[in-house]
């Protein structure tokens, strides 16, 4: 005889409800939920049915994502009943074509574990990410520094930690890229504005900072890491965030005017503990939009009946003629030799970024790319040309500057909106189409470009310089 154990009513931890909403909707479904969705959660496992046979086995408020065994399977049944024994929270089973048997969803109502099933998209690797996740961030909410910030909302997180430190906050990746910033009460000094308009910190002062140690400093202690004001720029605090053993960026805060506040260092350790969980849906976050990319490139190439909407996801115009040039680069060397014939076609551009990404991953052996020049000449006369403006924009501050970094930073689309409009020559229907909104929120949006920042469209010179800094945006990207 075995006896069901009822859940630990001692148990603490967020409920399963606010692990949901964390969790983009379409992931999971719940089917029954016998004692509602606000109980509480003490961890998410991989669970295999088949490895272990001890039904006894306490598994009280635990998320069990079942592994092997579909909604619609005959053994689906028996699988809840030793968790609901168990005393689990919740059991997480792939739903599959046919969804969950009437018989499930009858056993499952008559117990007390939660029944959830996991869109056939999704794979487990995912969906344990994406609950363990949600679980560190709900506990990290627990502190006053996080309150109420949603998941992944890495500009609002911020913003938090300037208050607390008394000073501007840049998050960074480990390859020194801004992820976000805090608002600007103060005028920054030049390389916070330099940091912020290339969206990454510039390639000599990351230089400057290895040579000097401070990387290796920052890098190898859970501590805050100092580098004082000099002539040229403000004191410096910065801190890693950690997962584990792996390294998810760092938090850095600048003098803003004033001097740091008393317990900026303690807020920095504190704000690194709670923003792992947002780092980490960041990660996760962008691993998925890159495969989103790359199935909806796949769909377009192969010319499935979704393809408008692939051309949709990858930005591109489906009514329009694309050429698709291909190059396999494994040898820097290689694609040296190759940039000579390339250099009066399209294949230019694509070298020289292969040459980059090439250079960055070590690999070795060939590069092959043809194009016709003719129909690419304007393109590449226009690519020289940015190359020689490039430094000089970076350079730079100005209307379109701060536009593309509010972009950034906020997910705004004033700069989409004004080259819609330049691409059209200012024909705001085609515009307005070409973005999918309504004319008139295209009118705001440009309304909005030129109050907040400055972007007049309708002097010449303005519309020049809006077009140069919204082509270059992708590269200081």
């Amino acid at each position: 005889m075995t006896t069901r154990r009822e859940p630990n009513p001692d148990a603490t931890g967020p409920s399963l409800s606010q692990l949901l909403r964390l969790i983009d909707p379409g992931i999971l479904d719940v089917v029954a939920a016998p004692r509602g969705t606000d109980i509480p959660v003490a961890d998410v496992v991989l669970h295999d049915p088949g490895e272990d046979r001890d039904e006894d086995r306490a598994a009280s408020g635990l998320v069990l994502l079942v592994v092997g065994v579909e909604a619609a399977s005959p053994d689906a049944e028996d699988v809840l009943r030793a968790a609901d024994r168990a005393g689990a929270a919740a059991v997480v089973m792939r739903r599959g074509t046919r969804g969950p048997r009437a018989a499930l969803v009858a056993a499952a109502e008559s117990g007390r574990t939660a029944l959830l099933t996991r869109h056939p998209d999704r794979d487990w690797t995912e969906v344990l990410g994406r609950l363990r996740t949600a679980l560190a961030h709900s506990a990290a909410s627990g502190s006053a520094a996080v309150a109420g910030l949603r998941l992944g909302d890495l500009s609002g997180l911020a913003n938090t930690v300037a208050d607390l430190v008394g000073g501007a906050i840049t998050i960074e990746d480990p390859q020194s890229r801004v992820l976000a910033y805090s608002r600007m009460d103060h005028e920054p000094d030049p390389m916070r504005r330099l940091t912020i308009l290339g969206q990454e910190v510039p390639r000599w002062r990351v230089a400057e900072l290895r040579e000097s140690g401070f990387f290796q400093a920052l890098w190898s202690t859970d501590d805050v890491v100092r580098r004082p004001a000099d002539d040229r720029y403000a004191e410096r605090l910065a801190i890693a965030v950690r997962h584990g053993s792996e390294v998810l960026g760092s938090l850095w805060a600048a003098a803003d005017g004033r001097p740091l506040a008393e317990g900026a260092a303690a807020a920095l350790r504190t704000a690194a503990r709670a923003a792992v969980p947002h780092l980490v849906h960041h990660e996760a976050w962008g691993r998925a939009a890159a495969r989103r990319r790359e199935e909806a490139v796949q769909a377009l190439l192969e010319g499935r009946p979704d393809a408008e909407q692939a051309a949709r996801t990858v930005g591109v115009a489906p009514d329009r003629p694309h050429t698709v040039l291909v190059a396999e680069a494994h040898d820097t060397r290689a694609l040296d030799a190759a940039a000579a014939p390339a250099a009066d076609g399209a294949a230019e551009l694509v070298v020289r970024v292969l040459r980059g990404r090439a250079s960055a991953v070590g690999a070795a052996s060939a590069v092959s790319a043809s194009a016709v020049s003719d129909d690419v000449a304007s393109e590449v006369a226009l690519l020289k040309v940015l190359d020689r403006v490039e430094p000089l924009w970076q350079a730079m501050s100005g209307p379109v500057h701060a536009m593309v970094a509010h972009d950034c930073a906020h997910g705004s689309e004033y700069g989409a909106s004004v080259t819609a409009y330049l691409h059209a020559f200012g024909d705001i229907g085609a515009a307005a189409q070409r973005l999918n909104v309504h004319p008139n929120t295209l009118r705001y949006r440009l309304r909005r470009a030129r109050e907040l920042f400055g972007v007049d469209l309708t002097d010449p010179t303005g519309r020049l310089l809006a077009d140069i800094g919204l082509r270059l945006a992708p590269r200081l990207e």
